[in-house]
């Protein structure tokens, strides 16, 4: 469940049928035999087997690229930071609340008009309603007009039931995973812009 959400097994399990199908139908029309068709099913199963063993090996590079592995080492106010990073390459203003008494909220993001107040939860197993149950009332306590839960893991049913009646955005393992793929990127090119600006200006300088 936490490096593969069941809409998207679903997908895959569809597709897998899909195959077979497609693989059978060809095998029939093409031979009229039901070896042939066995052997075209047989393809398919090869096709599938191969899907997978690409689908396998892009995961685990994009697991390491986002360095999700050494996010679930972190303590709790690290994770918070590392949060607040996220949040800063997305244009917010991020400021932190003590670490008692924080009425529900780790983060408040600004931008503009708009006041955020975020919960952190790095937590090994699923998250469930409480990290709802204290973000809620933290808007009131910061003038906020959004609250965010954000986790490195995965939420209990009734977790996402109760912020969709409240309306509260839960980011999960998955989107928190494209979060950081999407900073790294960002810091990347930055990064090659900035050399590339110093390479030239060394040329212009010779």
């Amino acid at each position: 469940m936490r490096n593969r959400t069941k809409k998207e097994q679903k997908r895959i399990d569809e597709l897998a049928r899909f195959i077979l199908i497609v693989a059978a139908l060809i095998g029939w029309y093409t031979t009229k035999t039901l070896i042939g068709t066995g052997i075209a099913i047989g393809i398919g199963l090869a096709v599938m087997i191969l899907l997978a063993g690409w689908r396998a090996a892009s995961f685990r590079k994009r697991m390491q690229q986002s360095g999700i592995a050494e996010i679930d080492q972190m303590s709790g106010m690290q994770f918070e930071e590392y949060v607040g990073s996220l949040f800063q390459h997305q244009g917010y203003k991020v400021s932190y609340t003590s670490t008692t008494g924080d009425f529900g909220a780790d983060l408040i993001l600004n931008k503009g008009k708009e006041t955020i107040v975020v919960q952190a939860k790095r937590y090994k197993n699923s998250v469930g309603v409480k990290a709802v149950q204290e973000v809620i009332p933290s808007m009131n306590m910061y003038n906020a007009s959004a609250a965010w839960v954000i986790t490195n893991s995965v939420y209990t049913k009734q977790a996402l039931i109760l912020a969709k009646k409240n309306k509260v955005r839960m980011i999960d393992r998955d989107e928190l995973i494209q979060m950081s793929l999407e900073m790294q990127n960002t810091l990347k090119k930055e990064n090659k812009n900035v050399s590339t600006m110093e390479g030239g200006s060394t040329i212009s300088n010779n």
